[in-house]
């Protein structure tokens, strides 16, 4: 019992000591970027119409492609409870395969080219 109520102490201690430090370290002049509602690398009071560059849309993409592909993998521990691990093997590497195959189809097509 004695060691919940250390663990418990410990830990609602540490919290309340990094609220505290979080309010008495923020910067107290920012700058004009931080103060604009968009930080996202584009002037909010310019046109809306401006084109965005379809090389950032590629980058969007792969990133989350690469995000599934972690997602779908993370559950493989689990799936070694399978009948056979080598069921679990064969689909993990085509997922793999898959999209390995994609990235070098995207190579050979220059979308991965930042200079023209």
């Amino acid at each position: 019992m004695n060691l919940i109520v250390l663990i418990t102490t410990i830990t609602a201690m540490l919290s309340v000591i990094l609220a505290a430090v979080s309010f008495c370290l923020p910067q107290l002049t920012p700058d004009q970027e931080k103060l604009s509602p968009y930080e996202c690398g584009f002037d909010p009071l310019g046109s809306a119409r401006l084109p965005f560059s379809l090389r950032f849309f590629l980058v969007a993409i792969l990133f989350l492609l690469f995000d599934l592909e972690i997602a779908l993998l993370l559950p493989l521990p689990w799936g070694n409870q399978a009948s056979t691990p080598e069921m679990t093997f064969f689909w993990a590497s085509m997922v793999l395969i898959i999209l390995t195959l994609g990235l070098i189809y995207e190579w050979i097509q220059g979308g991965l080219e930042w200079a023209e």
